[in-house]
């Protein structure tokens, strides 16, 4: 694939042989890149903005062939949709758009307490649905996400008669969730009510219990598992060290605490014993590890700019982690239990 940029090609590199592998989600027959291109960093807040090479990034990855791309009405107000709309309008066609709508109440994670009345109404959900597509450009989104969930709206009409007819009106072709940061579990029983068409899940090789619960849900019922966090925010890349200075407005640097670093460099470190010429950097194994499991449908890493581009789509080269080595990666899980600094109590 070659795309127009700024009046002018961009072509894939000669050594790259058309490396993109492609994941189906069973119950929509939906087609996903293996990676995808998640959009939260070029919204903004993680450190300088740069839209102009957040465009070269996003043209990048539509010509080394990622046709799936995650954004958020939350990240940046719009401002990611938007760059979105600019760099892809051409090949809108051939591609997998999702994005999510933020809770009414702008808190996460929702907690049990949060009625969804104040949360996800019904007419919030089409609301933002339709500025989304404004933001986007586009007719129809290919998966629209609640960007936070708890079990008990497993219940609720809201949300059902929203995605019922915005489904029938065309506007969306697939609804799903974003689970709660740091919550493997409470998505399940979505997944097993049979409304469910995908969840995206923080999974890495830190937080893998994801694959306790919710990925044999969603193989069973068909659904598309969309994995976010797969660096653990920059950790398990290994360039987050002791001492790292983060930019200016990156929000990481309320996160990753001193101690947190010197924790996660430990860790890390004893990563390297399986570093591969298949995969040669701890960035590569971390996504190696995430499209390992079957479960799995697409890999959406943060990519600001084309060296993340150019790096990360290597890693979709269909050659898996073997059992043995999966087996041995088990052993690295590490439950923190390090909220987010937006976190409501």
């Amino acid at each position: 694939m070659s795309c127009e940029f700024n009046g002018g090609p961009v072509h894939r590199p000669a050594s790259w042989d058309e490396i993109m592998q492609y994941r189906t989600i069973n119950k929509t027959g939906q087609s996903l890149s293996e990676i995808g291109f998640g959009a939260w960093g070029i919204g903004g807040g993680w450190g300088k903005q740069d839209d102009a090479e957040s465009l070269r990034a996003l043209a990048r990855a539509l010509d080394l062939g990622v046709t799936f791309f995650d954004t958020a009405m939350g990240y940046g107000n719009g401002h990611s949709e938007k760059l979105l709309a600019t760099a892809l309008g051409a090949a809108r066609s051939k591609l997998v758009i999702a994005t999510k709508i933020s809770p009414k109440s702008k808190r996460w994670p929702v907690l049990p307490r949060d009625s969804i009345a104040d949360t996800f109404p019904a007419n919030w959900i089409i609301e933002c649905t339709e500025n989304s597509l404004k933001n986007l450009g586009t007719d129809y989104i290919d998966i629209q996400q609640l960007h936070a969930w708890t079990p008990s709206y497993v219940q609720s009409d809201e949300w059902k008669s929203a995605a019922d007819q915005l489904k029938k009106s065309g506007k969306i072709k697939a609804f799903g969730v974003s689970a709660n940061d740091w919550d493997p579990y409470g998505t399940v029983s979505f997944v097993e009510s049979g409304h469910c068409d995908t969840v995206q899940v923080i999974y890495n090789i830190f937080e893998q219990r994801p694959a306790e619960k919710l990925f044999p849900a969603a193989q069973k019922a068909g659904a598309g598992i969309i994995v976010r966090v797969p660096f653990e925010e920059g950790l398990l890349t290994g360039k987050m060290l002791p001492g790292h200075e983060f930019d200016e407005g990156d929000w990481r640097a309320r996160w990753a605490t001193p101690e947190r670093l010197t924790e996660s460099a430990k860790r890390t470190e004893k990563l390297k014993d399986f570093l591969a010429a298949d995969h040669p950097s701890l960035a590569a194994l971390a996504l190696k590890f995430c499209l390992s499991h079957p479960a799995v449908t697409t890999v959406i890493p943060g990519m600001r700019r084309r060296t993340h581009v150019d790096q990360n789509v290597k890693a979709s080269d269909g050659k898996l982690l073997g059992e043995s080595e999966l087996a041995s990666l088990r052993k690295h899980a590490f439950v923190h239990g390090w909220t987010y600094p937006w976190a409501q109590k």
